[in-house]
């Protein structure tokens, strides 16, 4: 589990935290571009080899020895484990002015945590020392390490416990299902009639936020009070973002605590927030529009919920069932019916076949959740009855075929 402290630094110990982070952002542009230029060549290097670069490196620039040896080997093997998954050229450089320093003590024998009262604690890091920070929860468990993170003009220290917890086999209350729909206008809506949502920036916020980006835009760039202007901006940005996942998580917690299955749209929100924009030879149409959708769901955090109810499922043993999203929002909860023309609005759900009358995101739960229960009794995503169930009276027994011999290439 994560554990995450606001830290208190002394003035001494908060420019040594943006040392060390220009420390490793050096070392990843470096490492960066090595493997670049190697893959260039048809060639490939690996941790290992980097690493041992890095200590030889040491020797003629003494720079480096000021961070700890294992956040820079951290720092290596992060891009050794981005780079096997994305590829070396879909990552991306950190730069000075829009990285946020970040940097990760992974040996957590060396890291020593004590409390000293109701509001702080401090820990003992690598060439740090003793630092201060709120303690705003229990540790509950060993540390195994602790990343140091800058947030605007705070710091933060989380640290990842072994707390010995293991999941459920079976949840408190198993036999309790319930369907949820994600949407734009009501962030989280329930097939059992309830919706949850909240305002994250409140309208003198949002004023505020769009004087902040004229006036940016009349002064000059990297001056004083462009700088000035951008972090009242970024503080706006924090506080919006704090609250939505404070929301998202508590949201998460009492669906994953009440329920044993949670069923949900399998919904790529990746591709869904691309741009409309097209290219030079191929334009997009309704540009504007699809910016303003995109917005919304980005605004409402769909991934940041679904991340957080995998986290509280592990806690508590629900079990979590995605289901496909095609025509939840068109399809009638009473008669299956699906007609487009029945969604009369974004909250009005009118079925024209049969006349049922409901908001719009619950009738779109109770289809998910249809759906997530025929996904459970027939193993497939079956809407109605699974193709694969066949009833009991036509299954007889067939005779065994026999084996087909393997084709491919010989193993030597």
């Amino acid at each position: 589990m994560g554990r995450k402290y606001r830290l208190v630094f002394t003035p001494e110990q908060a420019d040594f935290a943006e040392t060390i982070g220009g420390i490793c952002r050096a070392v990843w542009n470096t490492a960066l571009e090595q493997r670049r230029e190697y893959r260039r060549k048809g060639a490939w290097i690996n941790y290992q080899q980097q690493a041992g670069q890095l200590a030889e490196a040491k020797r003629e620039h003494e720079w480096l020895t000021i961070a700890p040896s294992n956040v820079l080997q951290q720092t290596l093997m992060d891009l050794d484990r981005v780079c096997r998954e994305r590829g070396t050229w879909r990552i991306k450089w950190r730069s000075g002015r829009r990285w946020t320093p970040s940097f990760r003590f992974p040996a957590g024998k060396r890291i020593t945590v004590e409390r000293l009262g109701r509001k702080l604690g401090r820990a003992k890091l690598p060439k740090f020392g003793w630092v201060r920070f709120r303690w705003s929860r229990t540790l509950g468990g060993a540390v195994r390490s602790a990343t140091v993170t800058r947030d605007g003009a705070h710091w933060f220290i989380a640290f990842l416990v072994d707390t010995d917890a293991t999941m459920p086999e079976q949840h408190a209350a198993p036999d309790s299902a319930v369907g949820v729909d994600r949407g734009v206008k009501v962030a989280v809506a329930c097939s059992d009639g309830t919706t949850r949502d909240r305002q994250f920036r409140t309208p003198s916020e949002h004023q505020r936020y769009l004087r902040l980006q004229q006036k940016l835009v009349r002064q000059h760039k990297n001056s004083a009070n462009y700088k000035k202007t951008l972090a009242a901006m970024r503080r706006i940005k924090r506080r919006e973002r704090d609250r939505r996942a404070d929301f998202l998580s508590w949201t998460a917690n009492r669906l994953a605590t009440r329920h044993g299955v949670l069923v949900l749209e399998d919904l790529q929100t990746r591709n869904m927030t691309r741009s409309a924009k097209g290219t030079l030879d191929q334009p997009g149409t309704n540009v504007a529009q699809k910016a303003g959708l995109n917005r919304s769901i980005l605004d409402k955090g769909w991934y940041t919920f679904e991340l957080a109810l995998g986290n509280v499922a592990r806690q508590t043993g629900c079990r979590i069932v995605k289901v496909p999203a095609p025509y939840t929002s068109q399809r009638c909860s009473a008669c299956r019916t699906v007609d487009p023309a029945s969604r009369e609005s974004q909250a009005v759900y009118r079925c024209t076949t049969c006349g049922h009358e409901e908001n719009a995101d619950v009738n779109a739960a109770k289809n998910v959740l249809a759906d997530g229960l025929s996904v459970s009794a027939c193993g497939d995503l079956g809407v109605t009855r699974s193709a694969k169930q066949e009833p009991a009276g036509n299954r007889e027994e067939l005779p065994l075929q026999p084996a087909l011999e393997l084709i491919g290439i010989p193993q030597l």
